[in-house]
């Protein structure tokens, strides 16, 4: 190692200034994680005894039930689009509408949907209730005037623009934001209108579970048995989905602080939506953006309101399968996280906006956008120290212990949680394929999408033009063809 030498006088005295924070860092950060999962944990447990009297069927047969505009935009969806509108028109509900916004596709995904639905045109204006930077060109609906599907063609000016397209023609109080590759659970929609019939006038957001679809059975556009994929990137997003949801943002609904609702999976109030302007075009992660535009909105008004997840309605999407498309999408989610902090700094400890100023923020720029240059730092700096004799081996395994060991616990302490409130997964080999990801995360993968999201961040702080990636689908699995 005698072409490391030149880099101990430097190791040396940056060790010696970081060594005790880098591992309280470590030791914060995954103890935060653990809090969320108890946090959760009371809240699953609160669900669970609630569920019996939700009264949810009877919003079915309520005059009351409010209703609900489900809204898609589609690029290039030919694959799996069939499936996906299929379900959202099955979901189980007495007033939803569903709204497909064709995002100038090249492919052949309009004419899966008008035949599939036999589509026609009709002259339908566009109400100008959100600004938008394409009018719709054509709109399509069914020949038969009773399926509820509005199809709208436009050309191509990104998601977040198609979504407002879709929100002017809403027609229903309640907006529900879905990807055009995912499939709704049957009852989602019931379990997320829920607190908005219950509570009318303070609820304006709330957000689903997203799990992966890869390796489940899906028939008639329903997900009918959940398996573990057999990619292994793909089995280790399945571990990331779950604490990501069902625990992380769980635990921050709890702690009324929920400032992240995906895209894939979210409801939102027509009304609070057009105050706000809809999503942003401009913004990458527009998403996270809109509630935290929504939050600051609303506070400035001094309003009383609810932003809540909801952890038992599950949206299930395609995740990729190749180091290479996840990479784009890892990179493009953490530029997204940087500009919108940035752009949302007057929030940071700003006690005006309560906890979301004072608890939340702070921790997604402490724990989540510092946090892979931090942990990249720390594992380099501790290789490199162990192997000029710098840090001696007592050290070395201890800051492994602190930074992965007690994250794979973590980790499995919220899978424990999950699995004994939901038990998504019967066969026990799945049971063990998500056990054995939760472990595999943390070598290599852990370490290579922290450099991704890195990558995502100095293009932002670069100036580089994003880019969105293209996600290749490999459709649903059916069944079809298997013994």
């Amino acid at each position: 190692m005698d072409w490391l030498e030149p880099l101990r006088p430097v190791v040396e005295t940056i060790f010696s200034v970081i060594a005790l924070p880098v591992l309280v860092y470590f030791l914060v950060i995954n103890t935060s994680y653990l809090v969320l999962v108890v946090m959760s944990s009371l809240e699953f447990r609160r669900s669970m005894r609630q569920l019996p009297y939700a009264g949810r069927e009877e919003l079915v047969g309520s005059g009351l039930v409010p209703g609900v505009s489900v809204v898609a935009a589609m690029h290039n969806e030919e694959v799996g689009i069939r499936l996906a509108v299929q379900s959202m028109l099955a979901l189980h509900y007495p007033r939803h509408e569903v709204i497909v916004v064709d995002d100038g596709s090249t492919d052949g995904g309009f004419e899966v949907l008008r035949e599939t639905f036999d589509l026609v045109e009709i002259p339908r204006r566009m109400p100008g209730d959100i600004t938008v930077r394409e009018q719709p060109t054509s709109v399509h609906v069914p020949r038969n005037g009773r399926t509820r599907l509005t199809v709208v063609r436009k050309a191509n000016s990104g998601r977040s623009d198609s979504m407002n397209v879709g929100i002017n023609y809403a027609s229903q109080d309640l907006v529900v934001f879905v990807d055009s590759d995912s499939i709704l659970d049957p009852d989602a929609l019931l379990s997320v209108v829920k607190p908005f019939a219950d509570d009318p006038v303070r609820m304006v957001a709330a957000g689903g579970v997203i799990r992966a679809v890869n390796g489940c059975l899906v028939r008639g556009g329903r997900v009918t048995e959940v398996r573990m994929p057999k990619n292994w990137f793909a089995r280790i997003q399945v571990v990331e989905y779950l604490r990501a949801f069902h625990l992380g943002r769980s635990g921050w609904s709890r702690l009324k602080s929920l400032i992240l609702i995906s895209g894939a999976f979210g409801i939102f109030r027509r009304d609070v939506l057009v105050e706000v302007g809809g999503l942003d075009p401009s913004s990458i992660g527009e998403d996270f953006e809109l509630v935290l535009r929504v939050h600051k909105h609303l506070r400035r008004q001094k309003r009383d309101y609810r932003v809540q997840f909801i952890n038992e309605p599950i949206c299930w999407t395609e995740v990729p399968e190749s180091a290479k498309v996840l990479r784009k999408q890892r990179a493009r989610w953490h530029r997204g996280l940087w500009e919108t902090l940035w752009a949302y700094r007057g929030m940071l400890f700003n006690p005006r906006y309560g906890r979301v100023g004072m608890i939340a923020l702070p921790y997604y720029w402490l724990f989540e956008l510092i946090a892979p240059a931090l942990e990249l730092f720390g594992l380099v700096l501790v290789v490199l120290g162990t192997l000029l004799g710098v840090i001696d081996v007592s050290y070395f395994l201890l800051f492994m212990a602190v930074a992965y060991v007690y994250a794979a616990l973590v980790t499995l302490a919220a899978m424990t949680v999950e699995e004994l409130s939901f038990h998504k997964y019967p066969r026990w080999r799945d049971l063990a394929s998500t056990l054995a990801a939760a472990v595999v995360e943390n070598v290599g993968y852990r370490q290579a999408t922290a450099v991704w999201r890195i990558e995502g961040w100095v293009q932002s702080l670069t100036g580089r033009k994003q880019v969105w990636g293209t996600m290749t689908r490999t459709g649903f699995d059916t069944g079809e063809g298997k013994g």
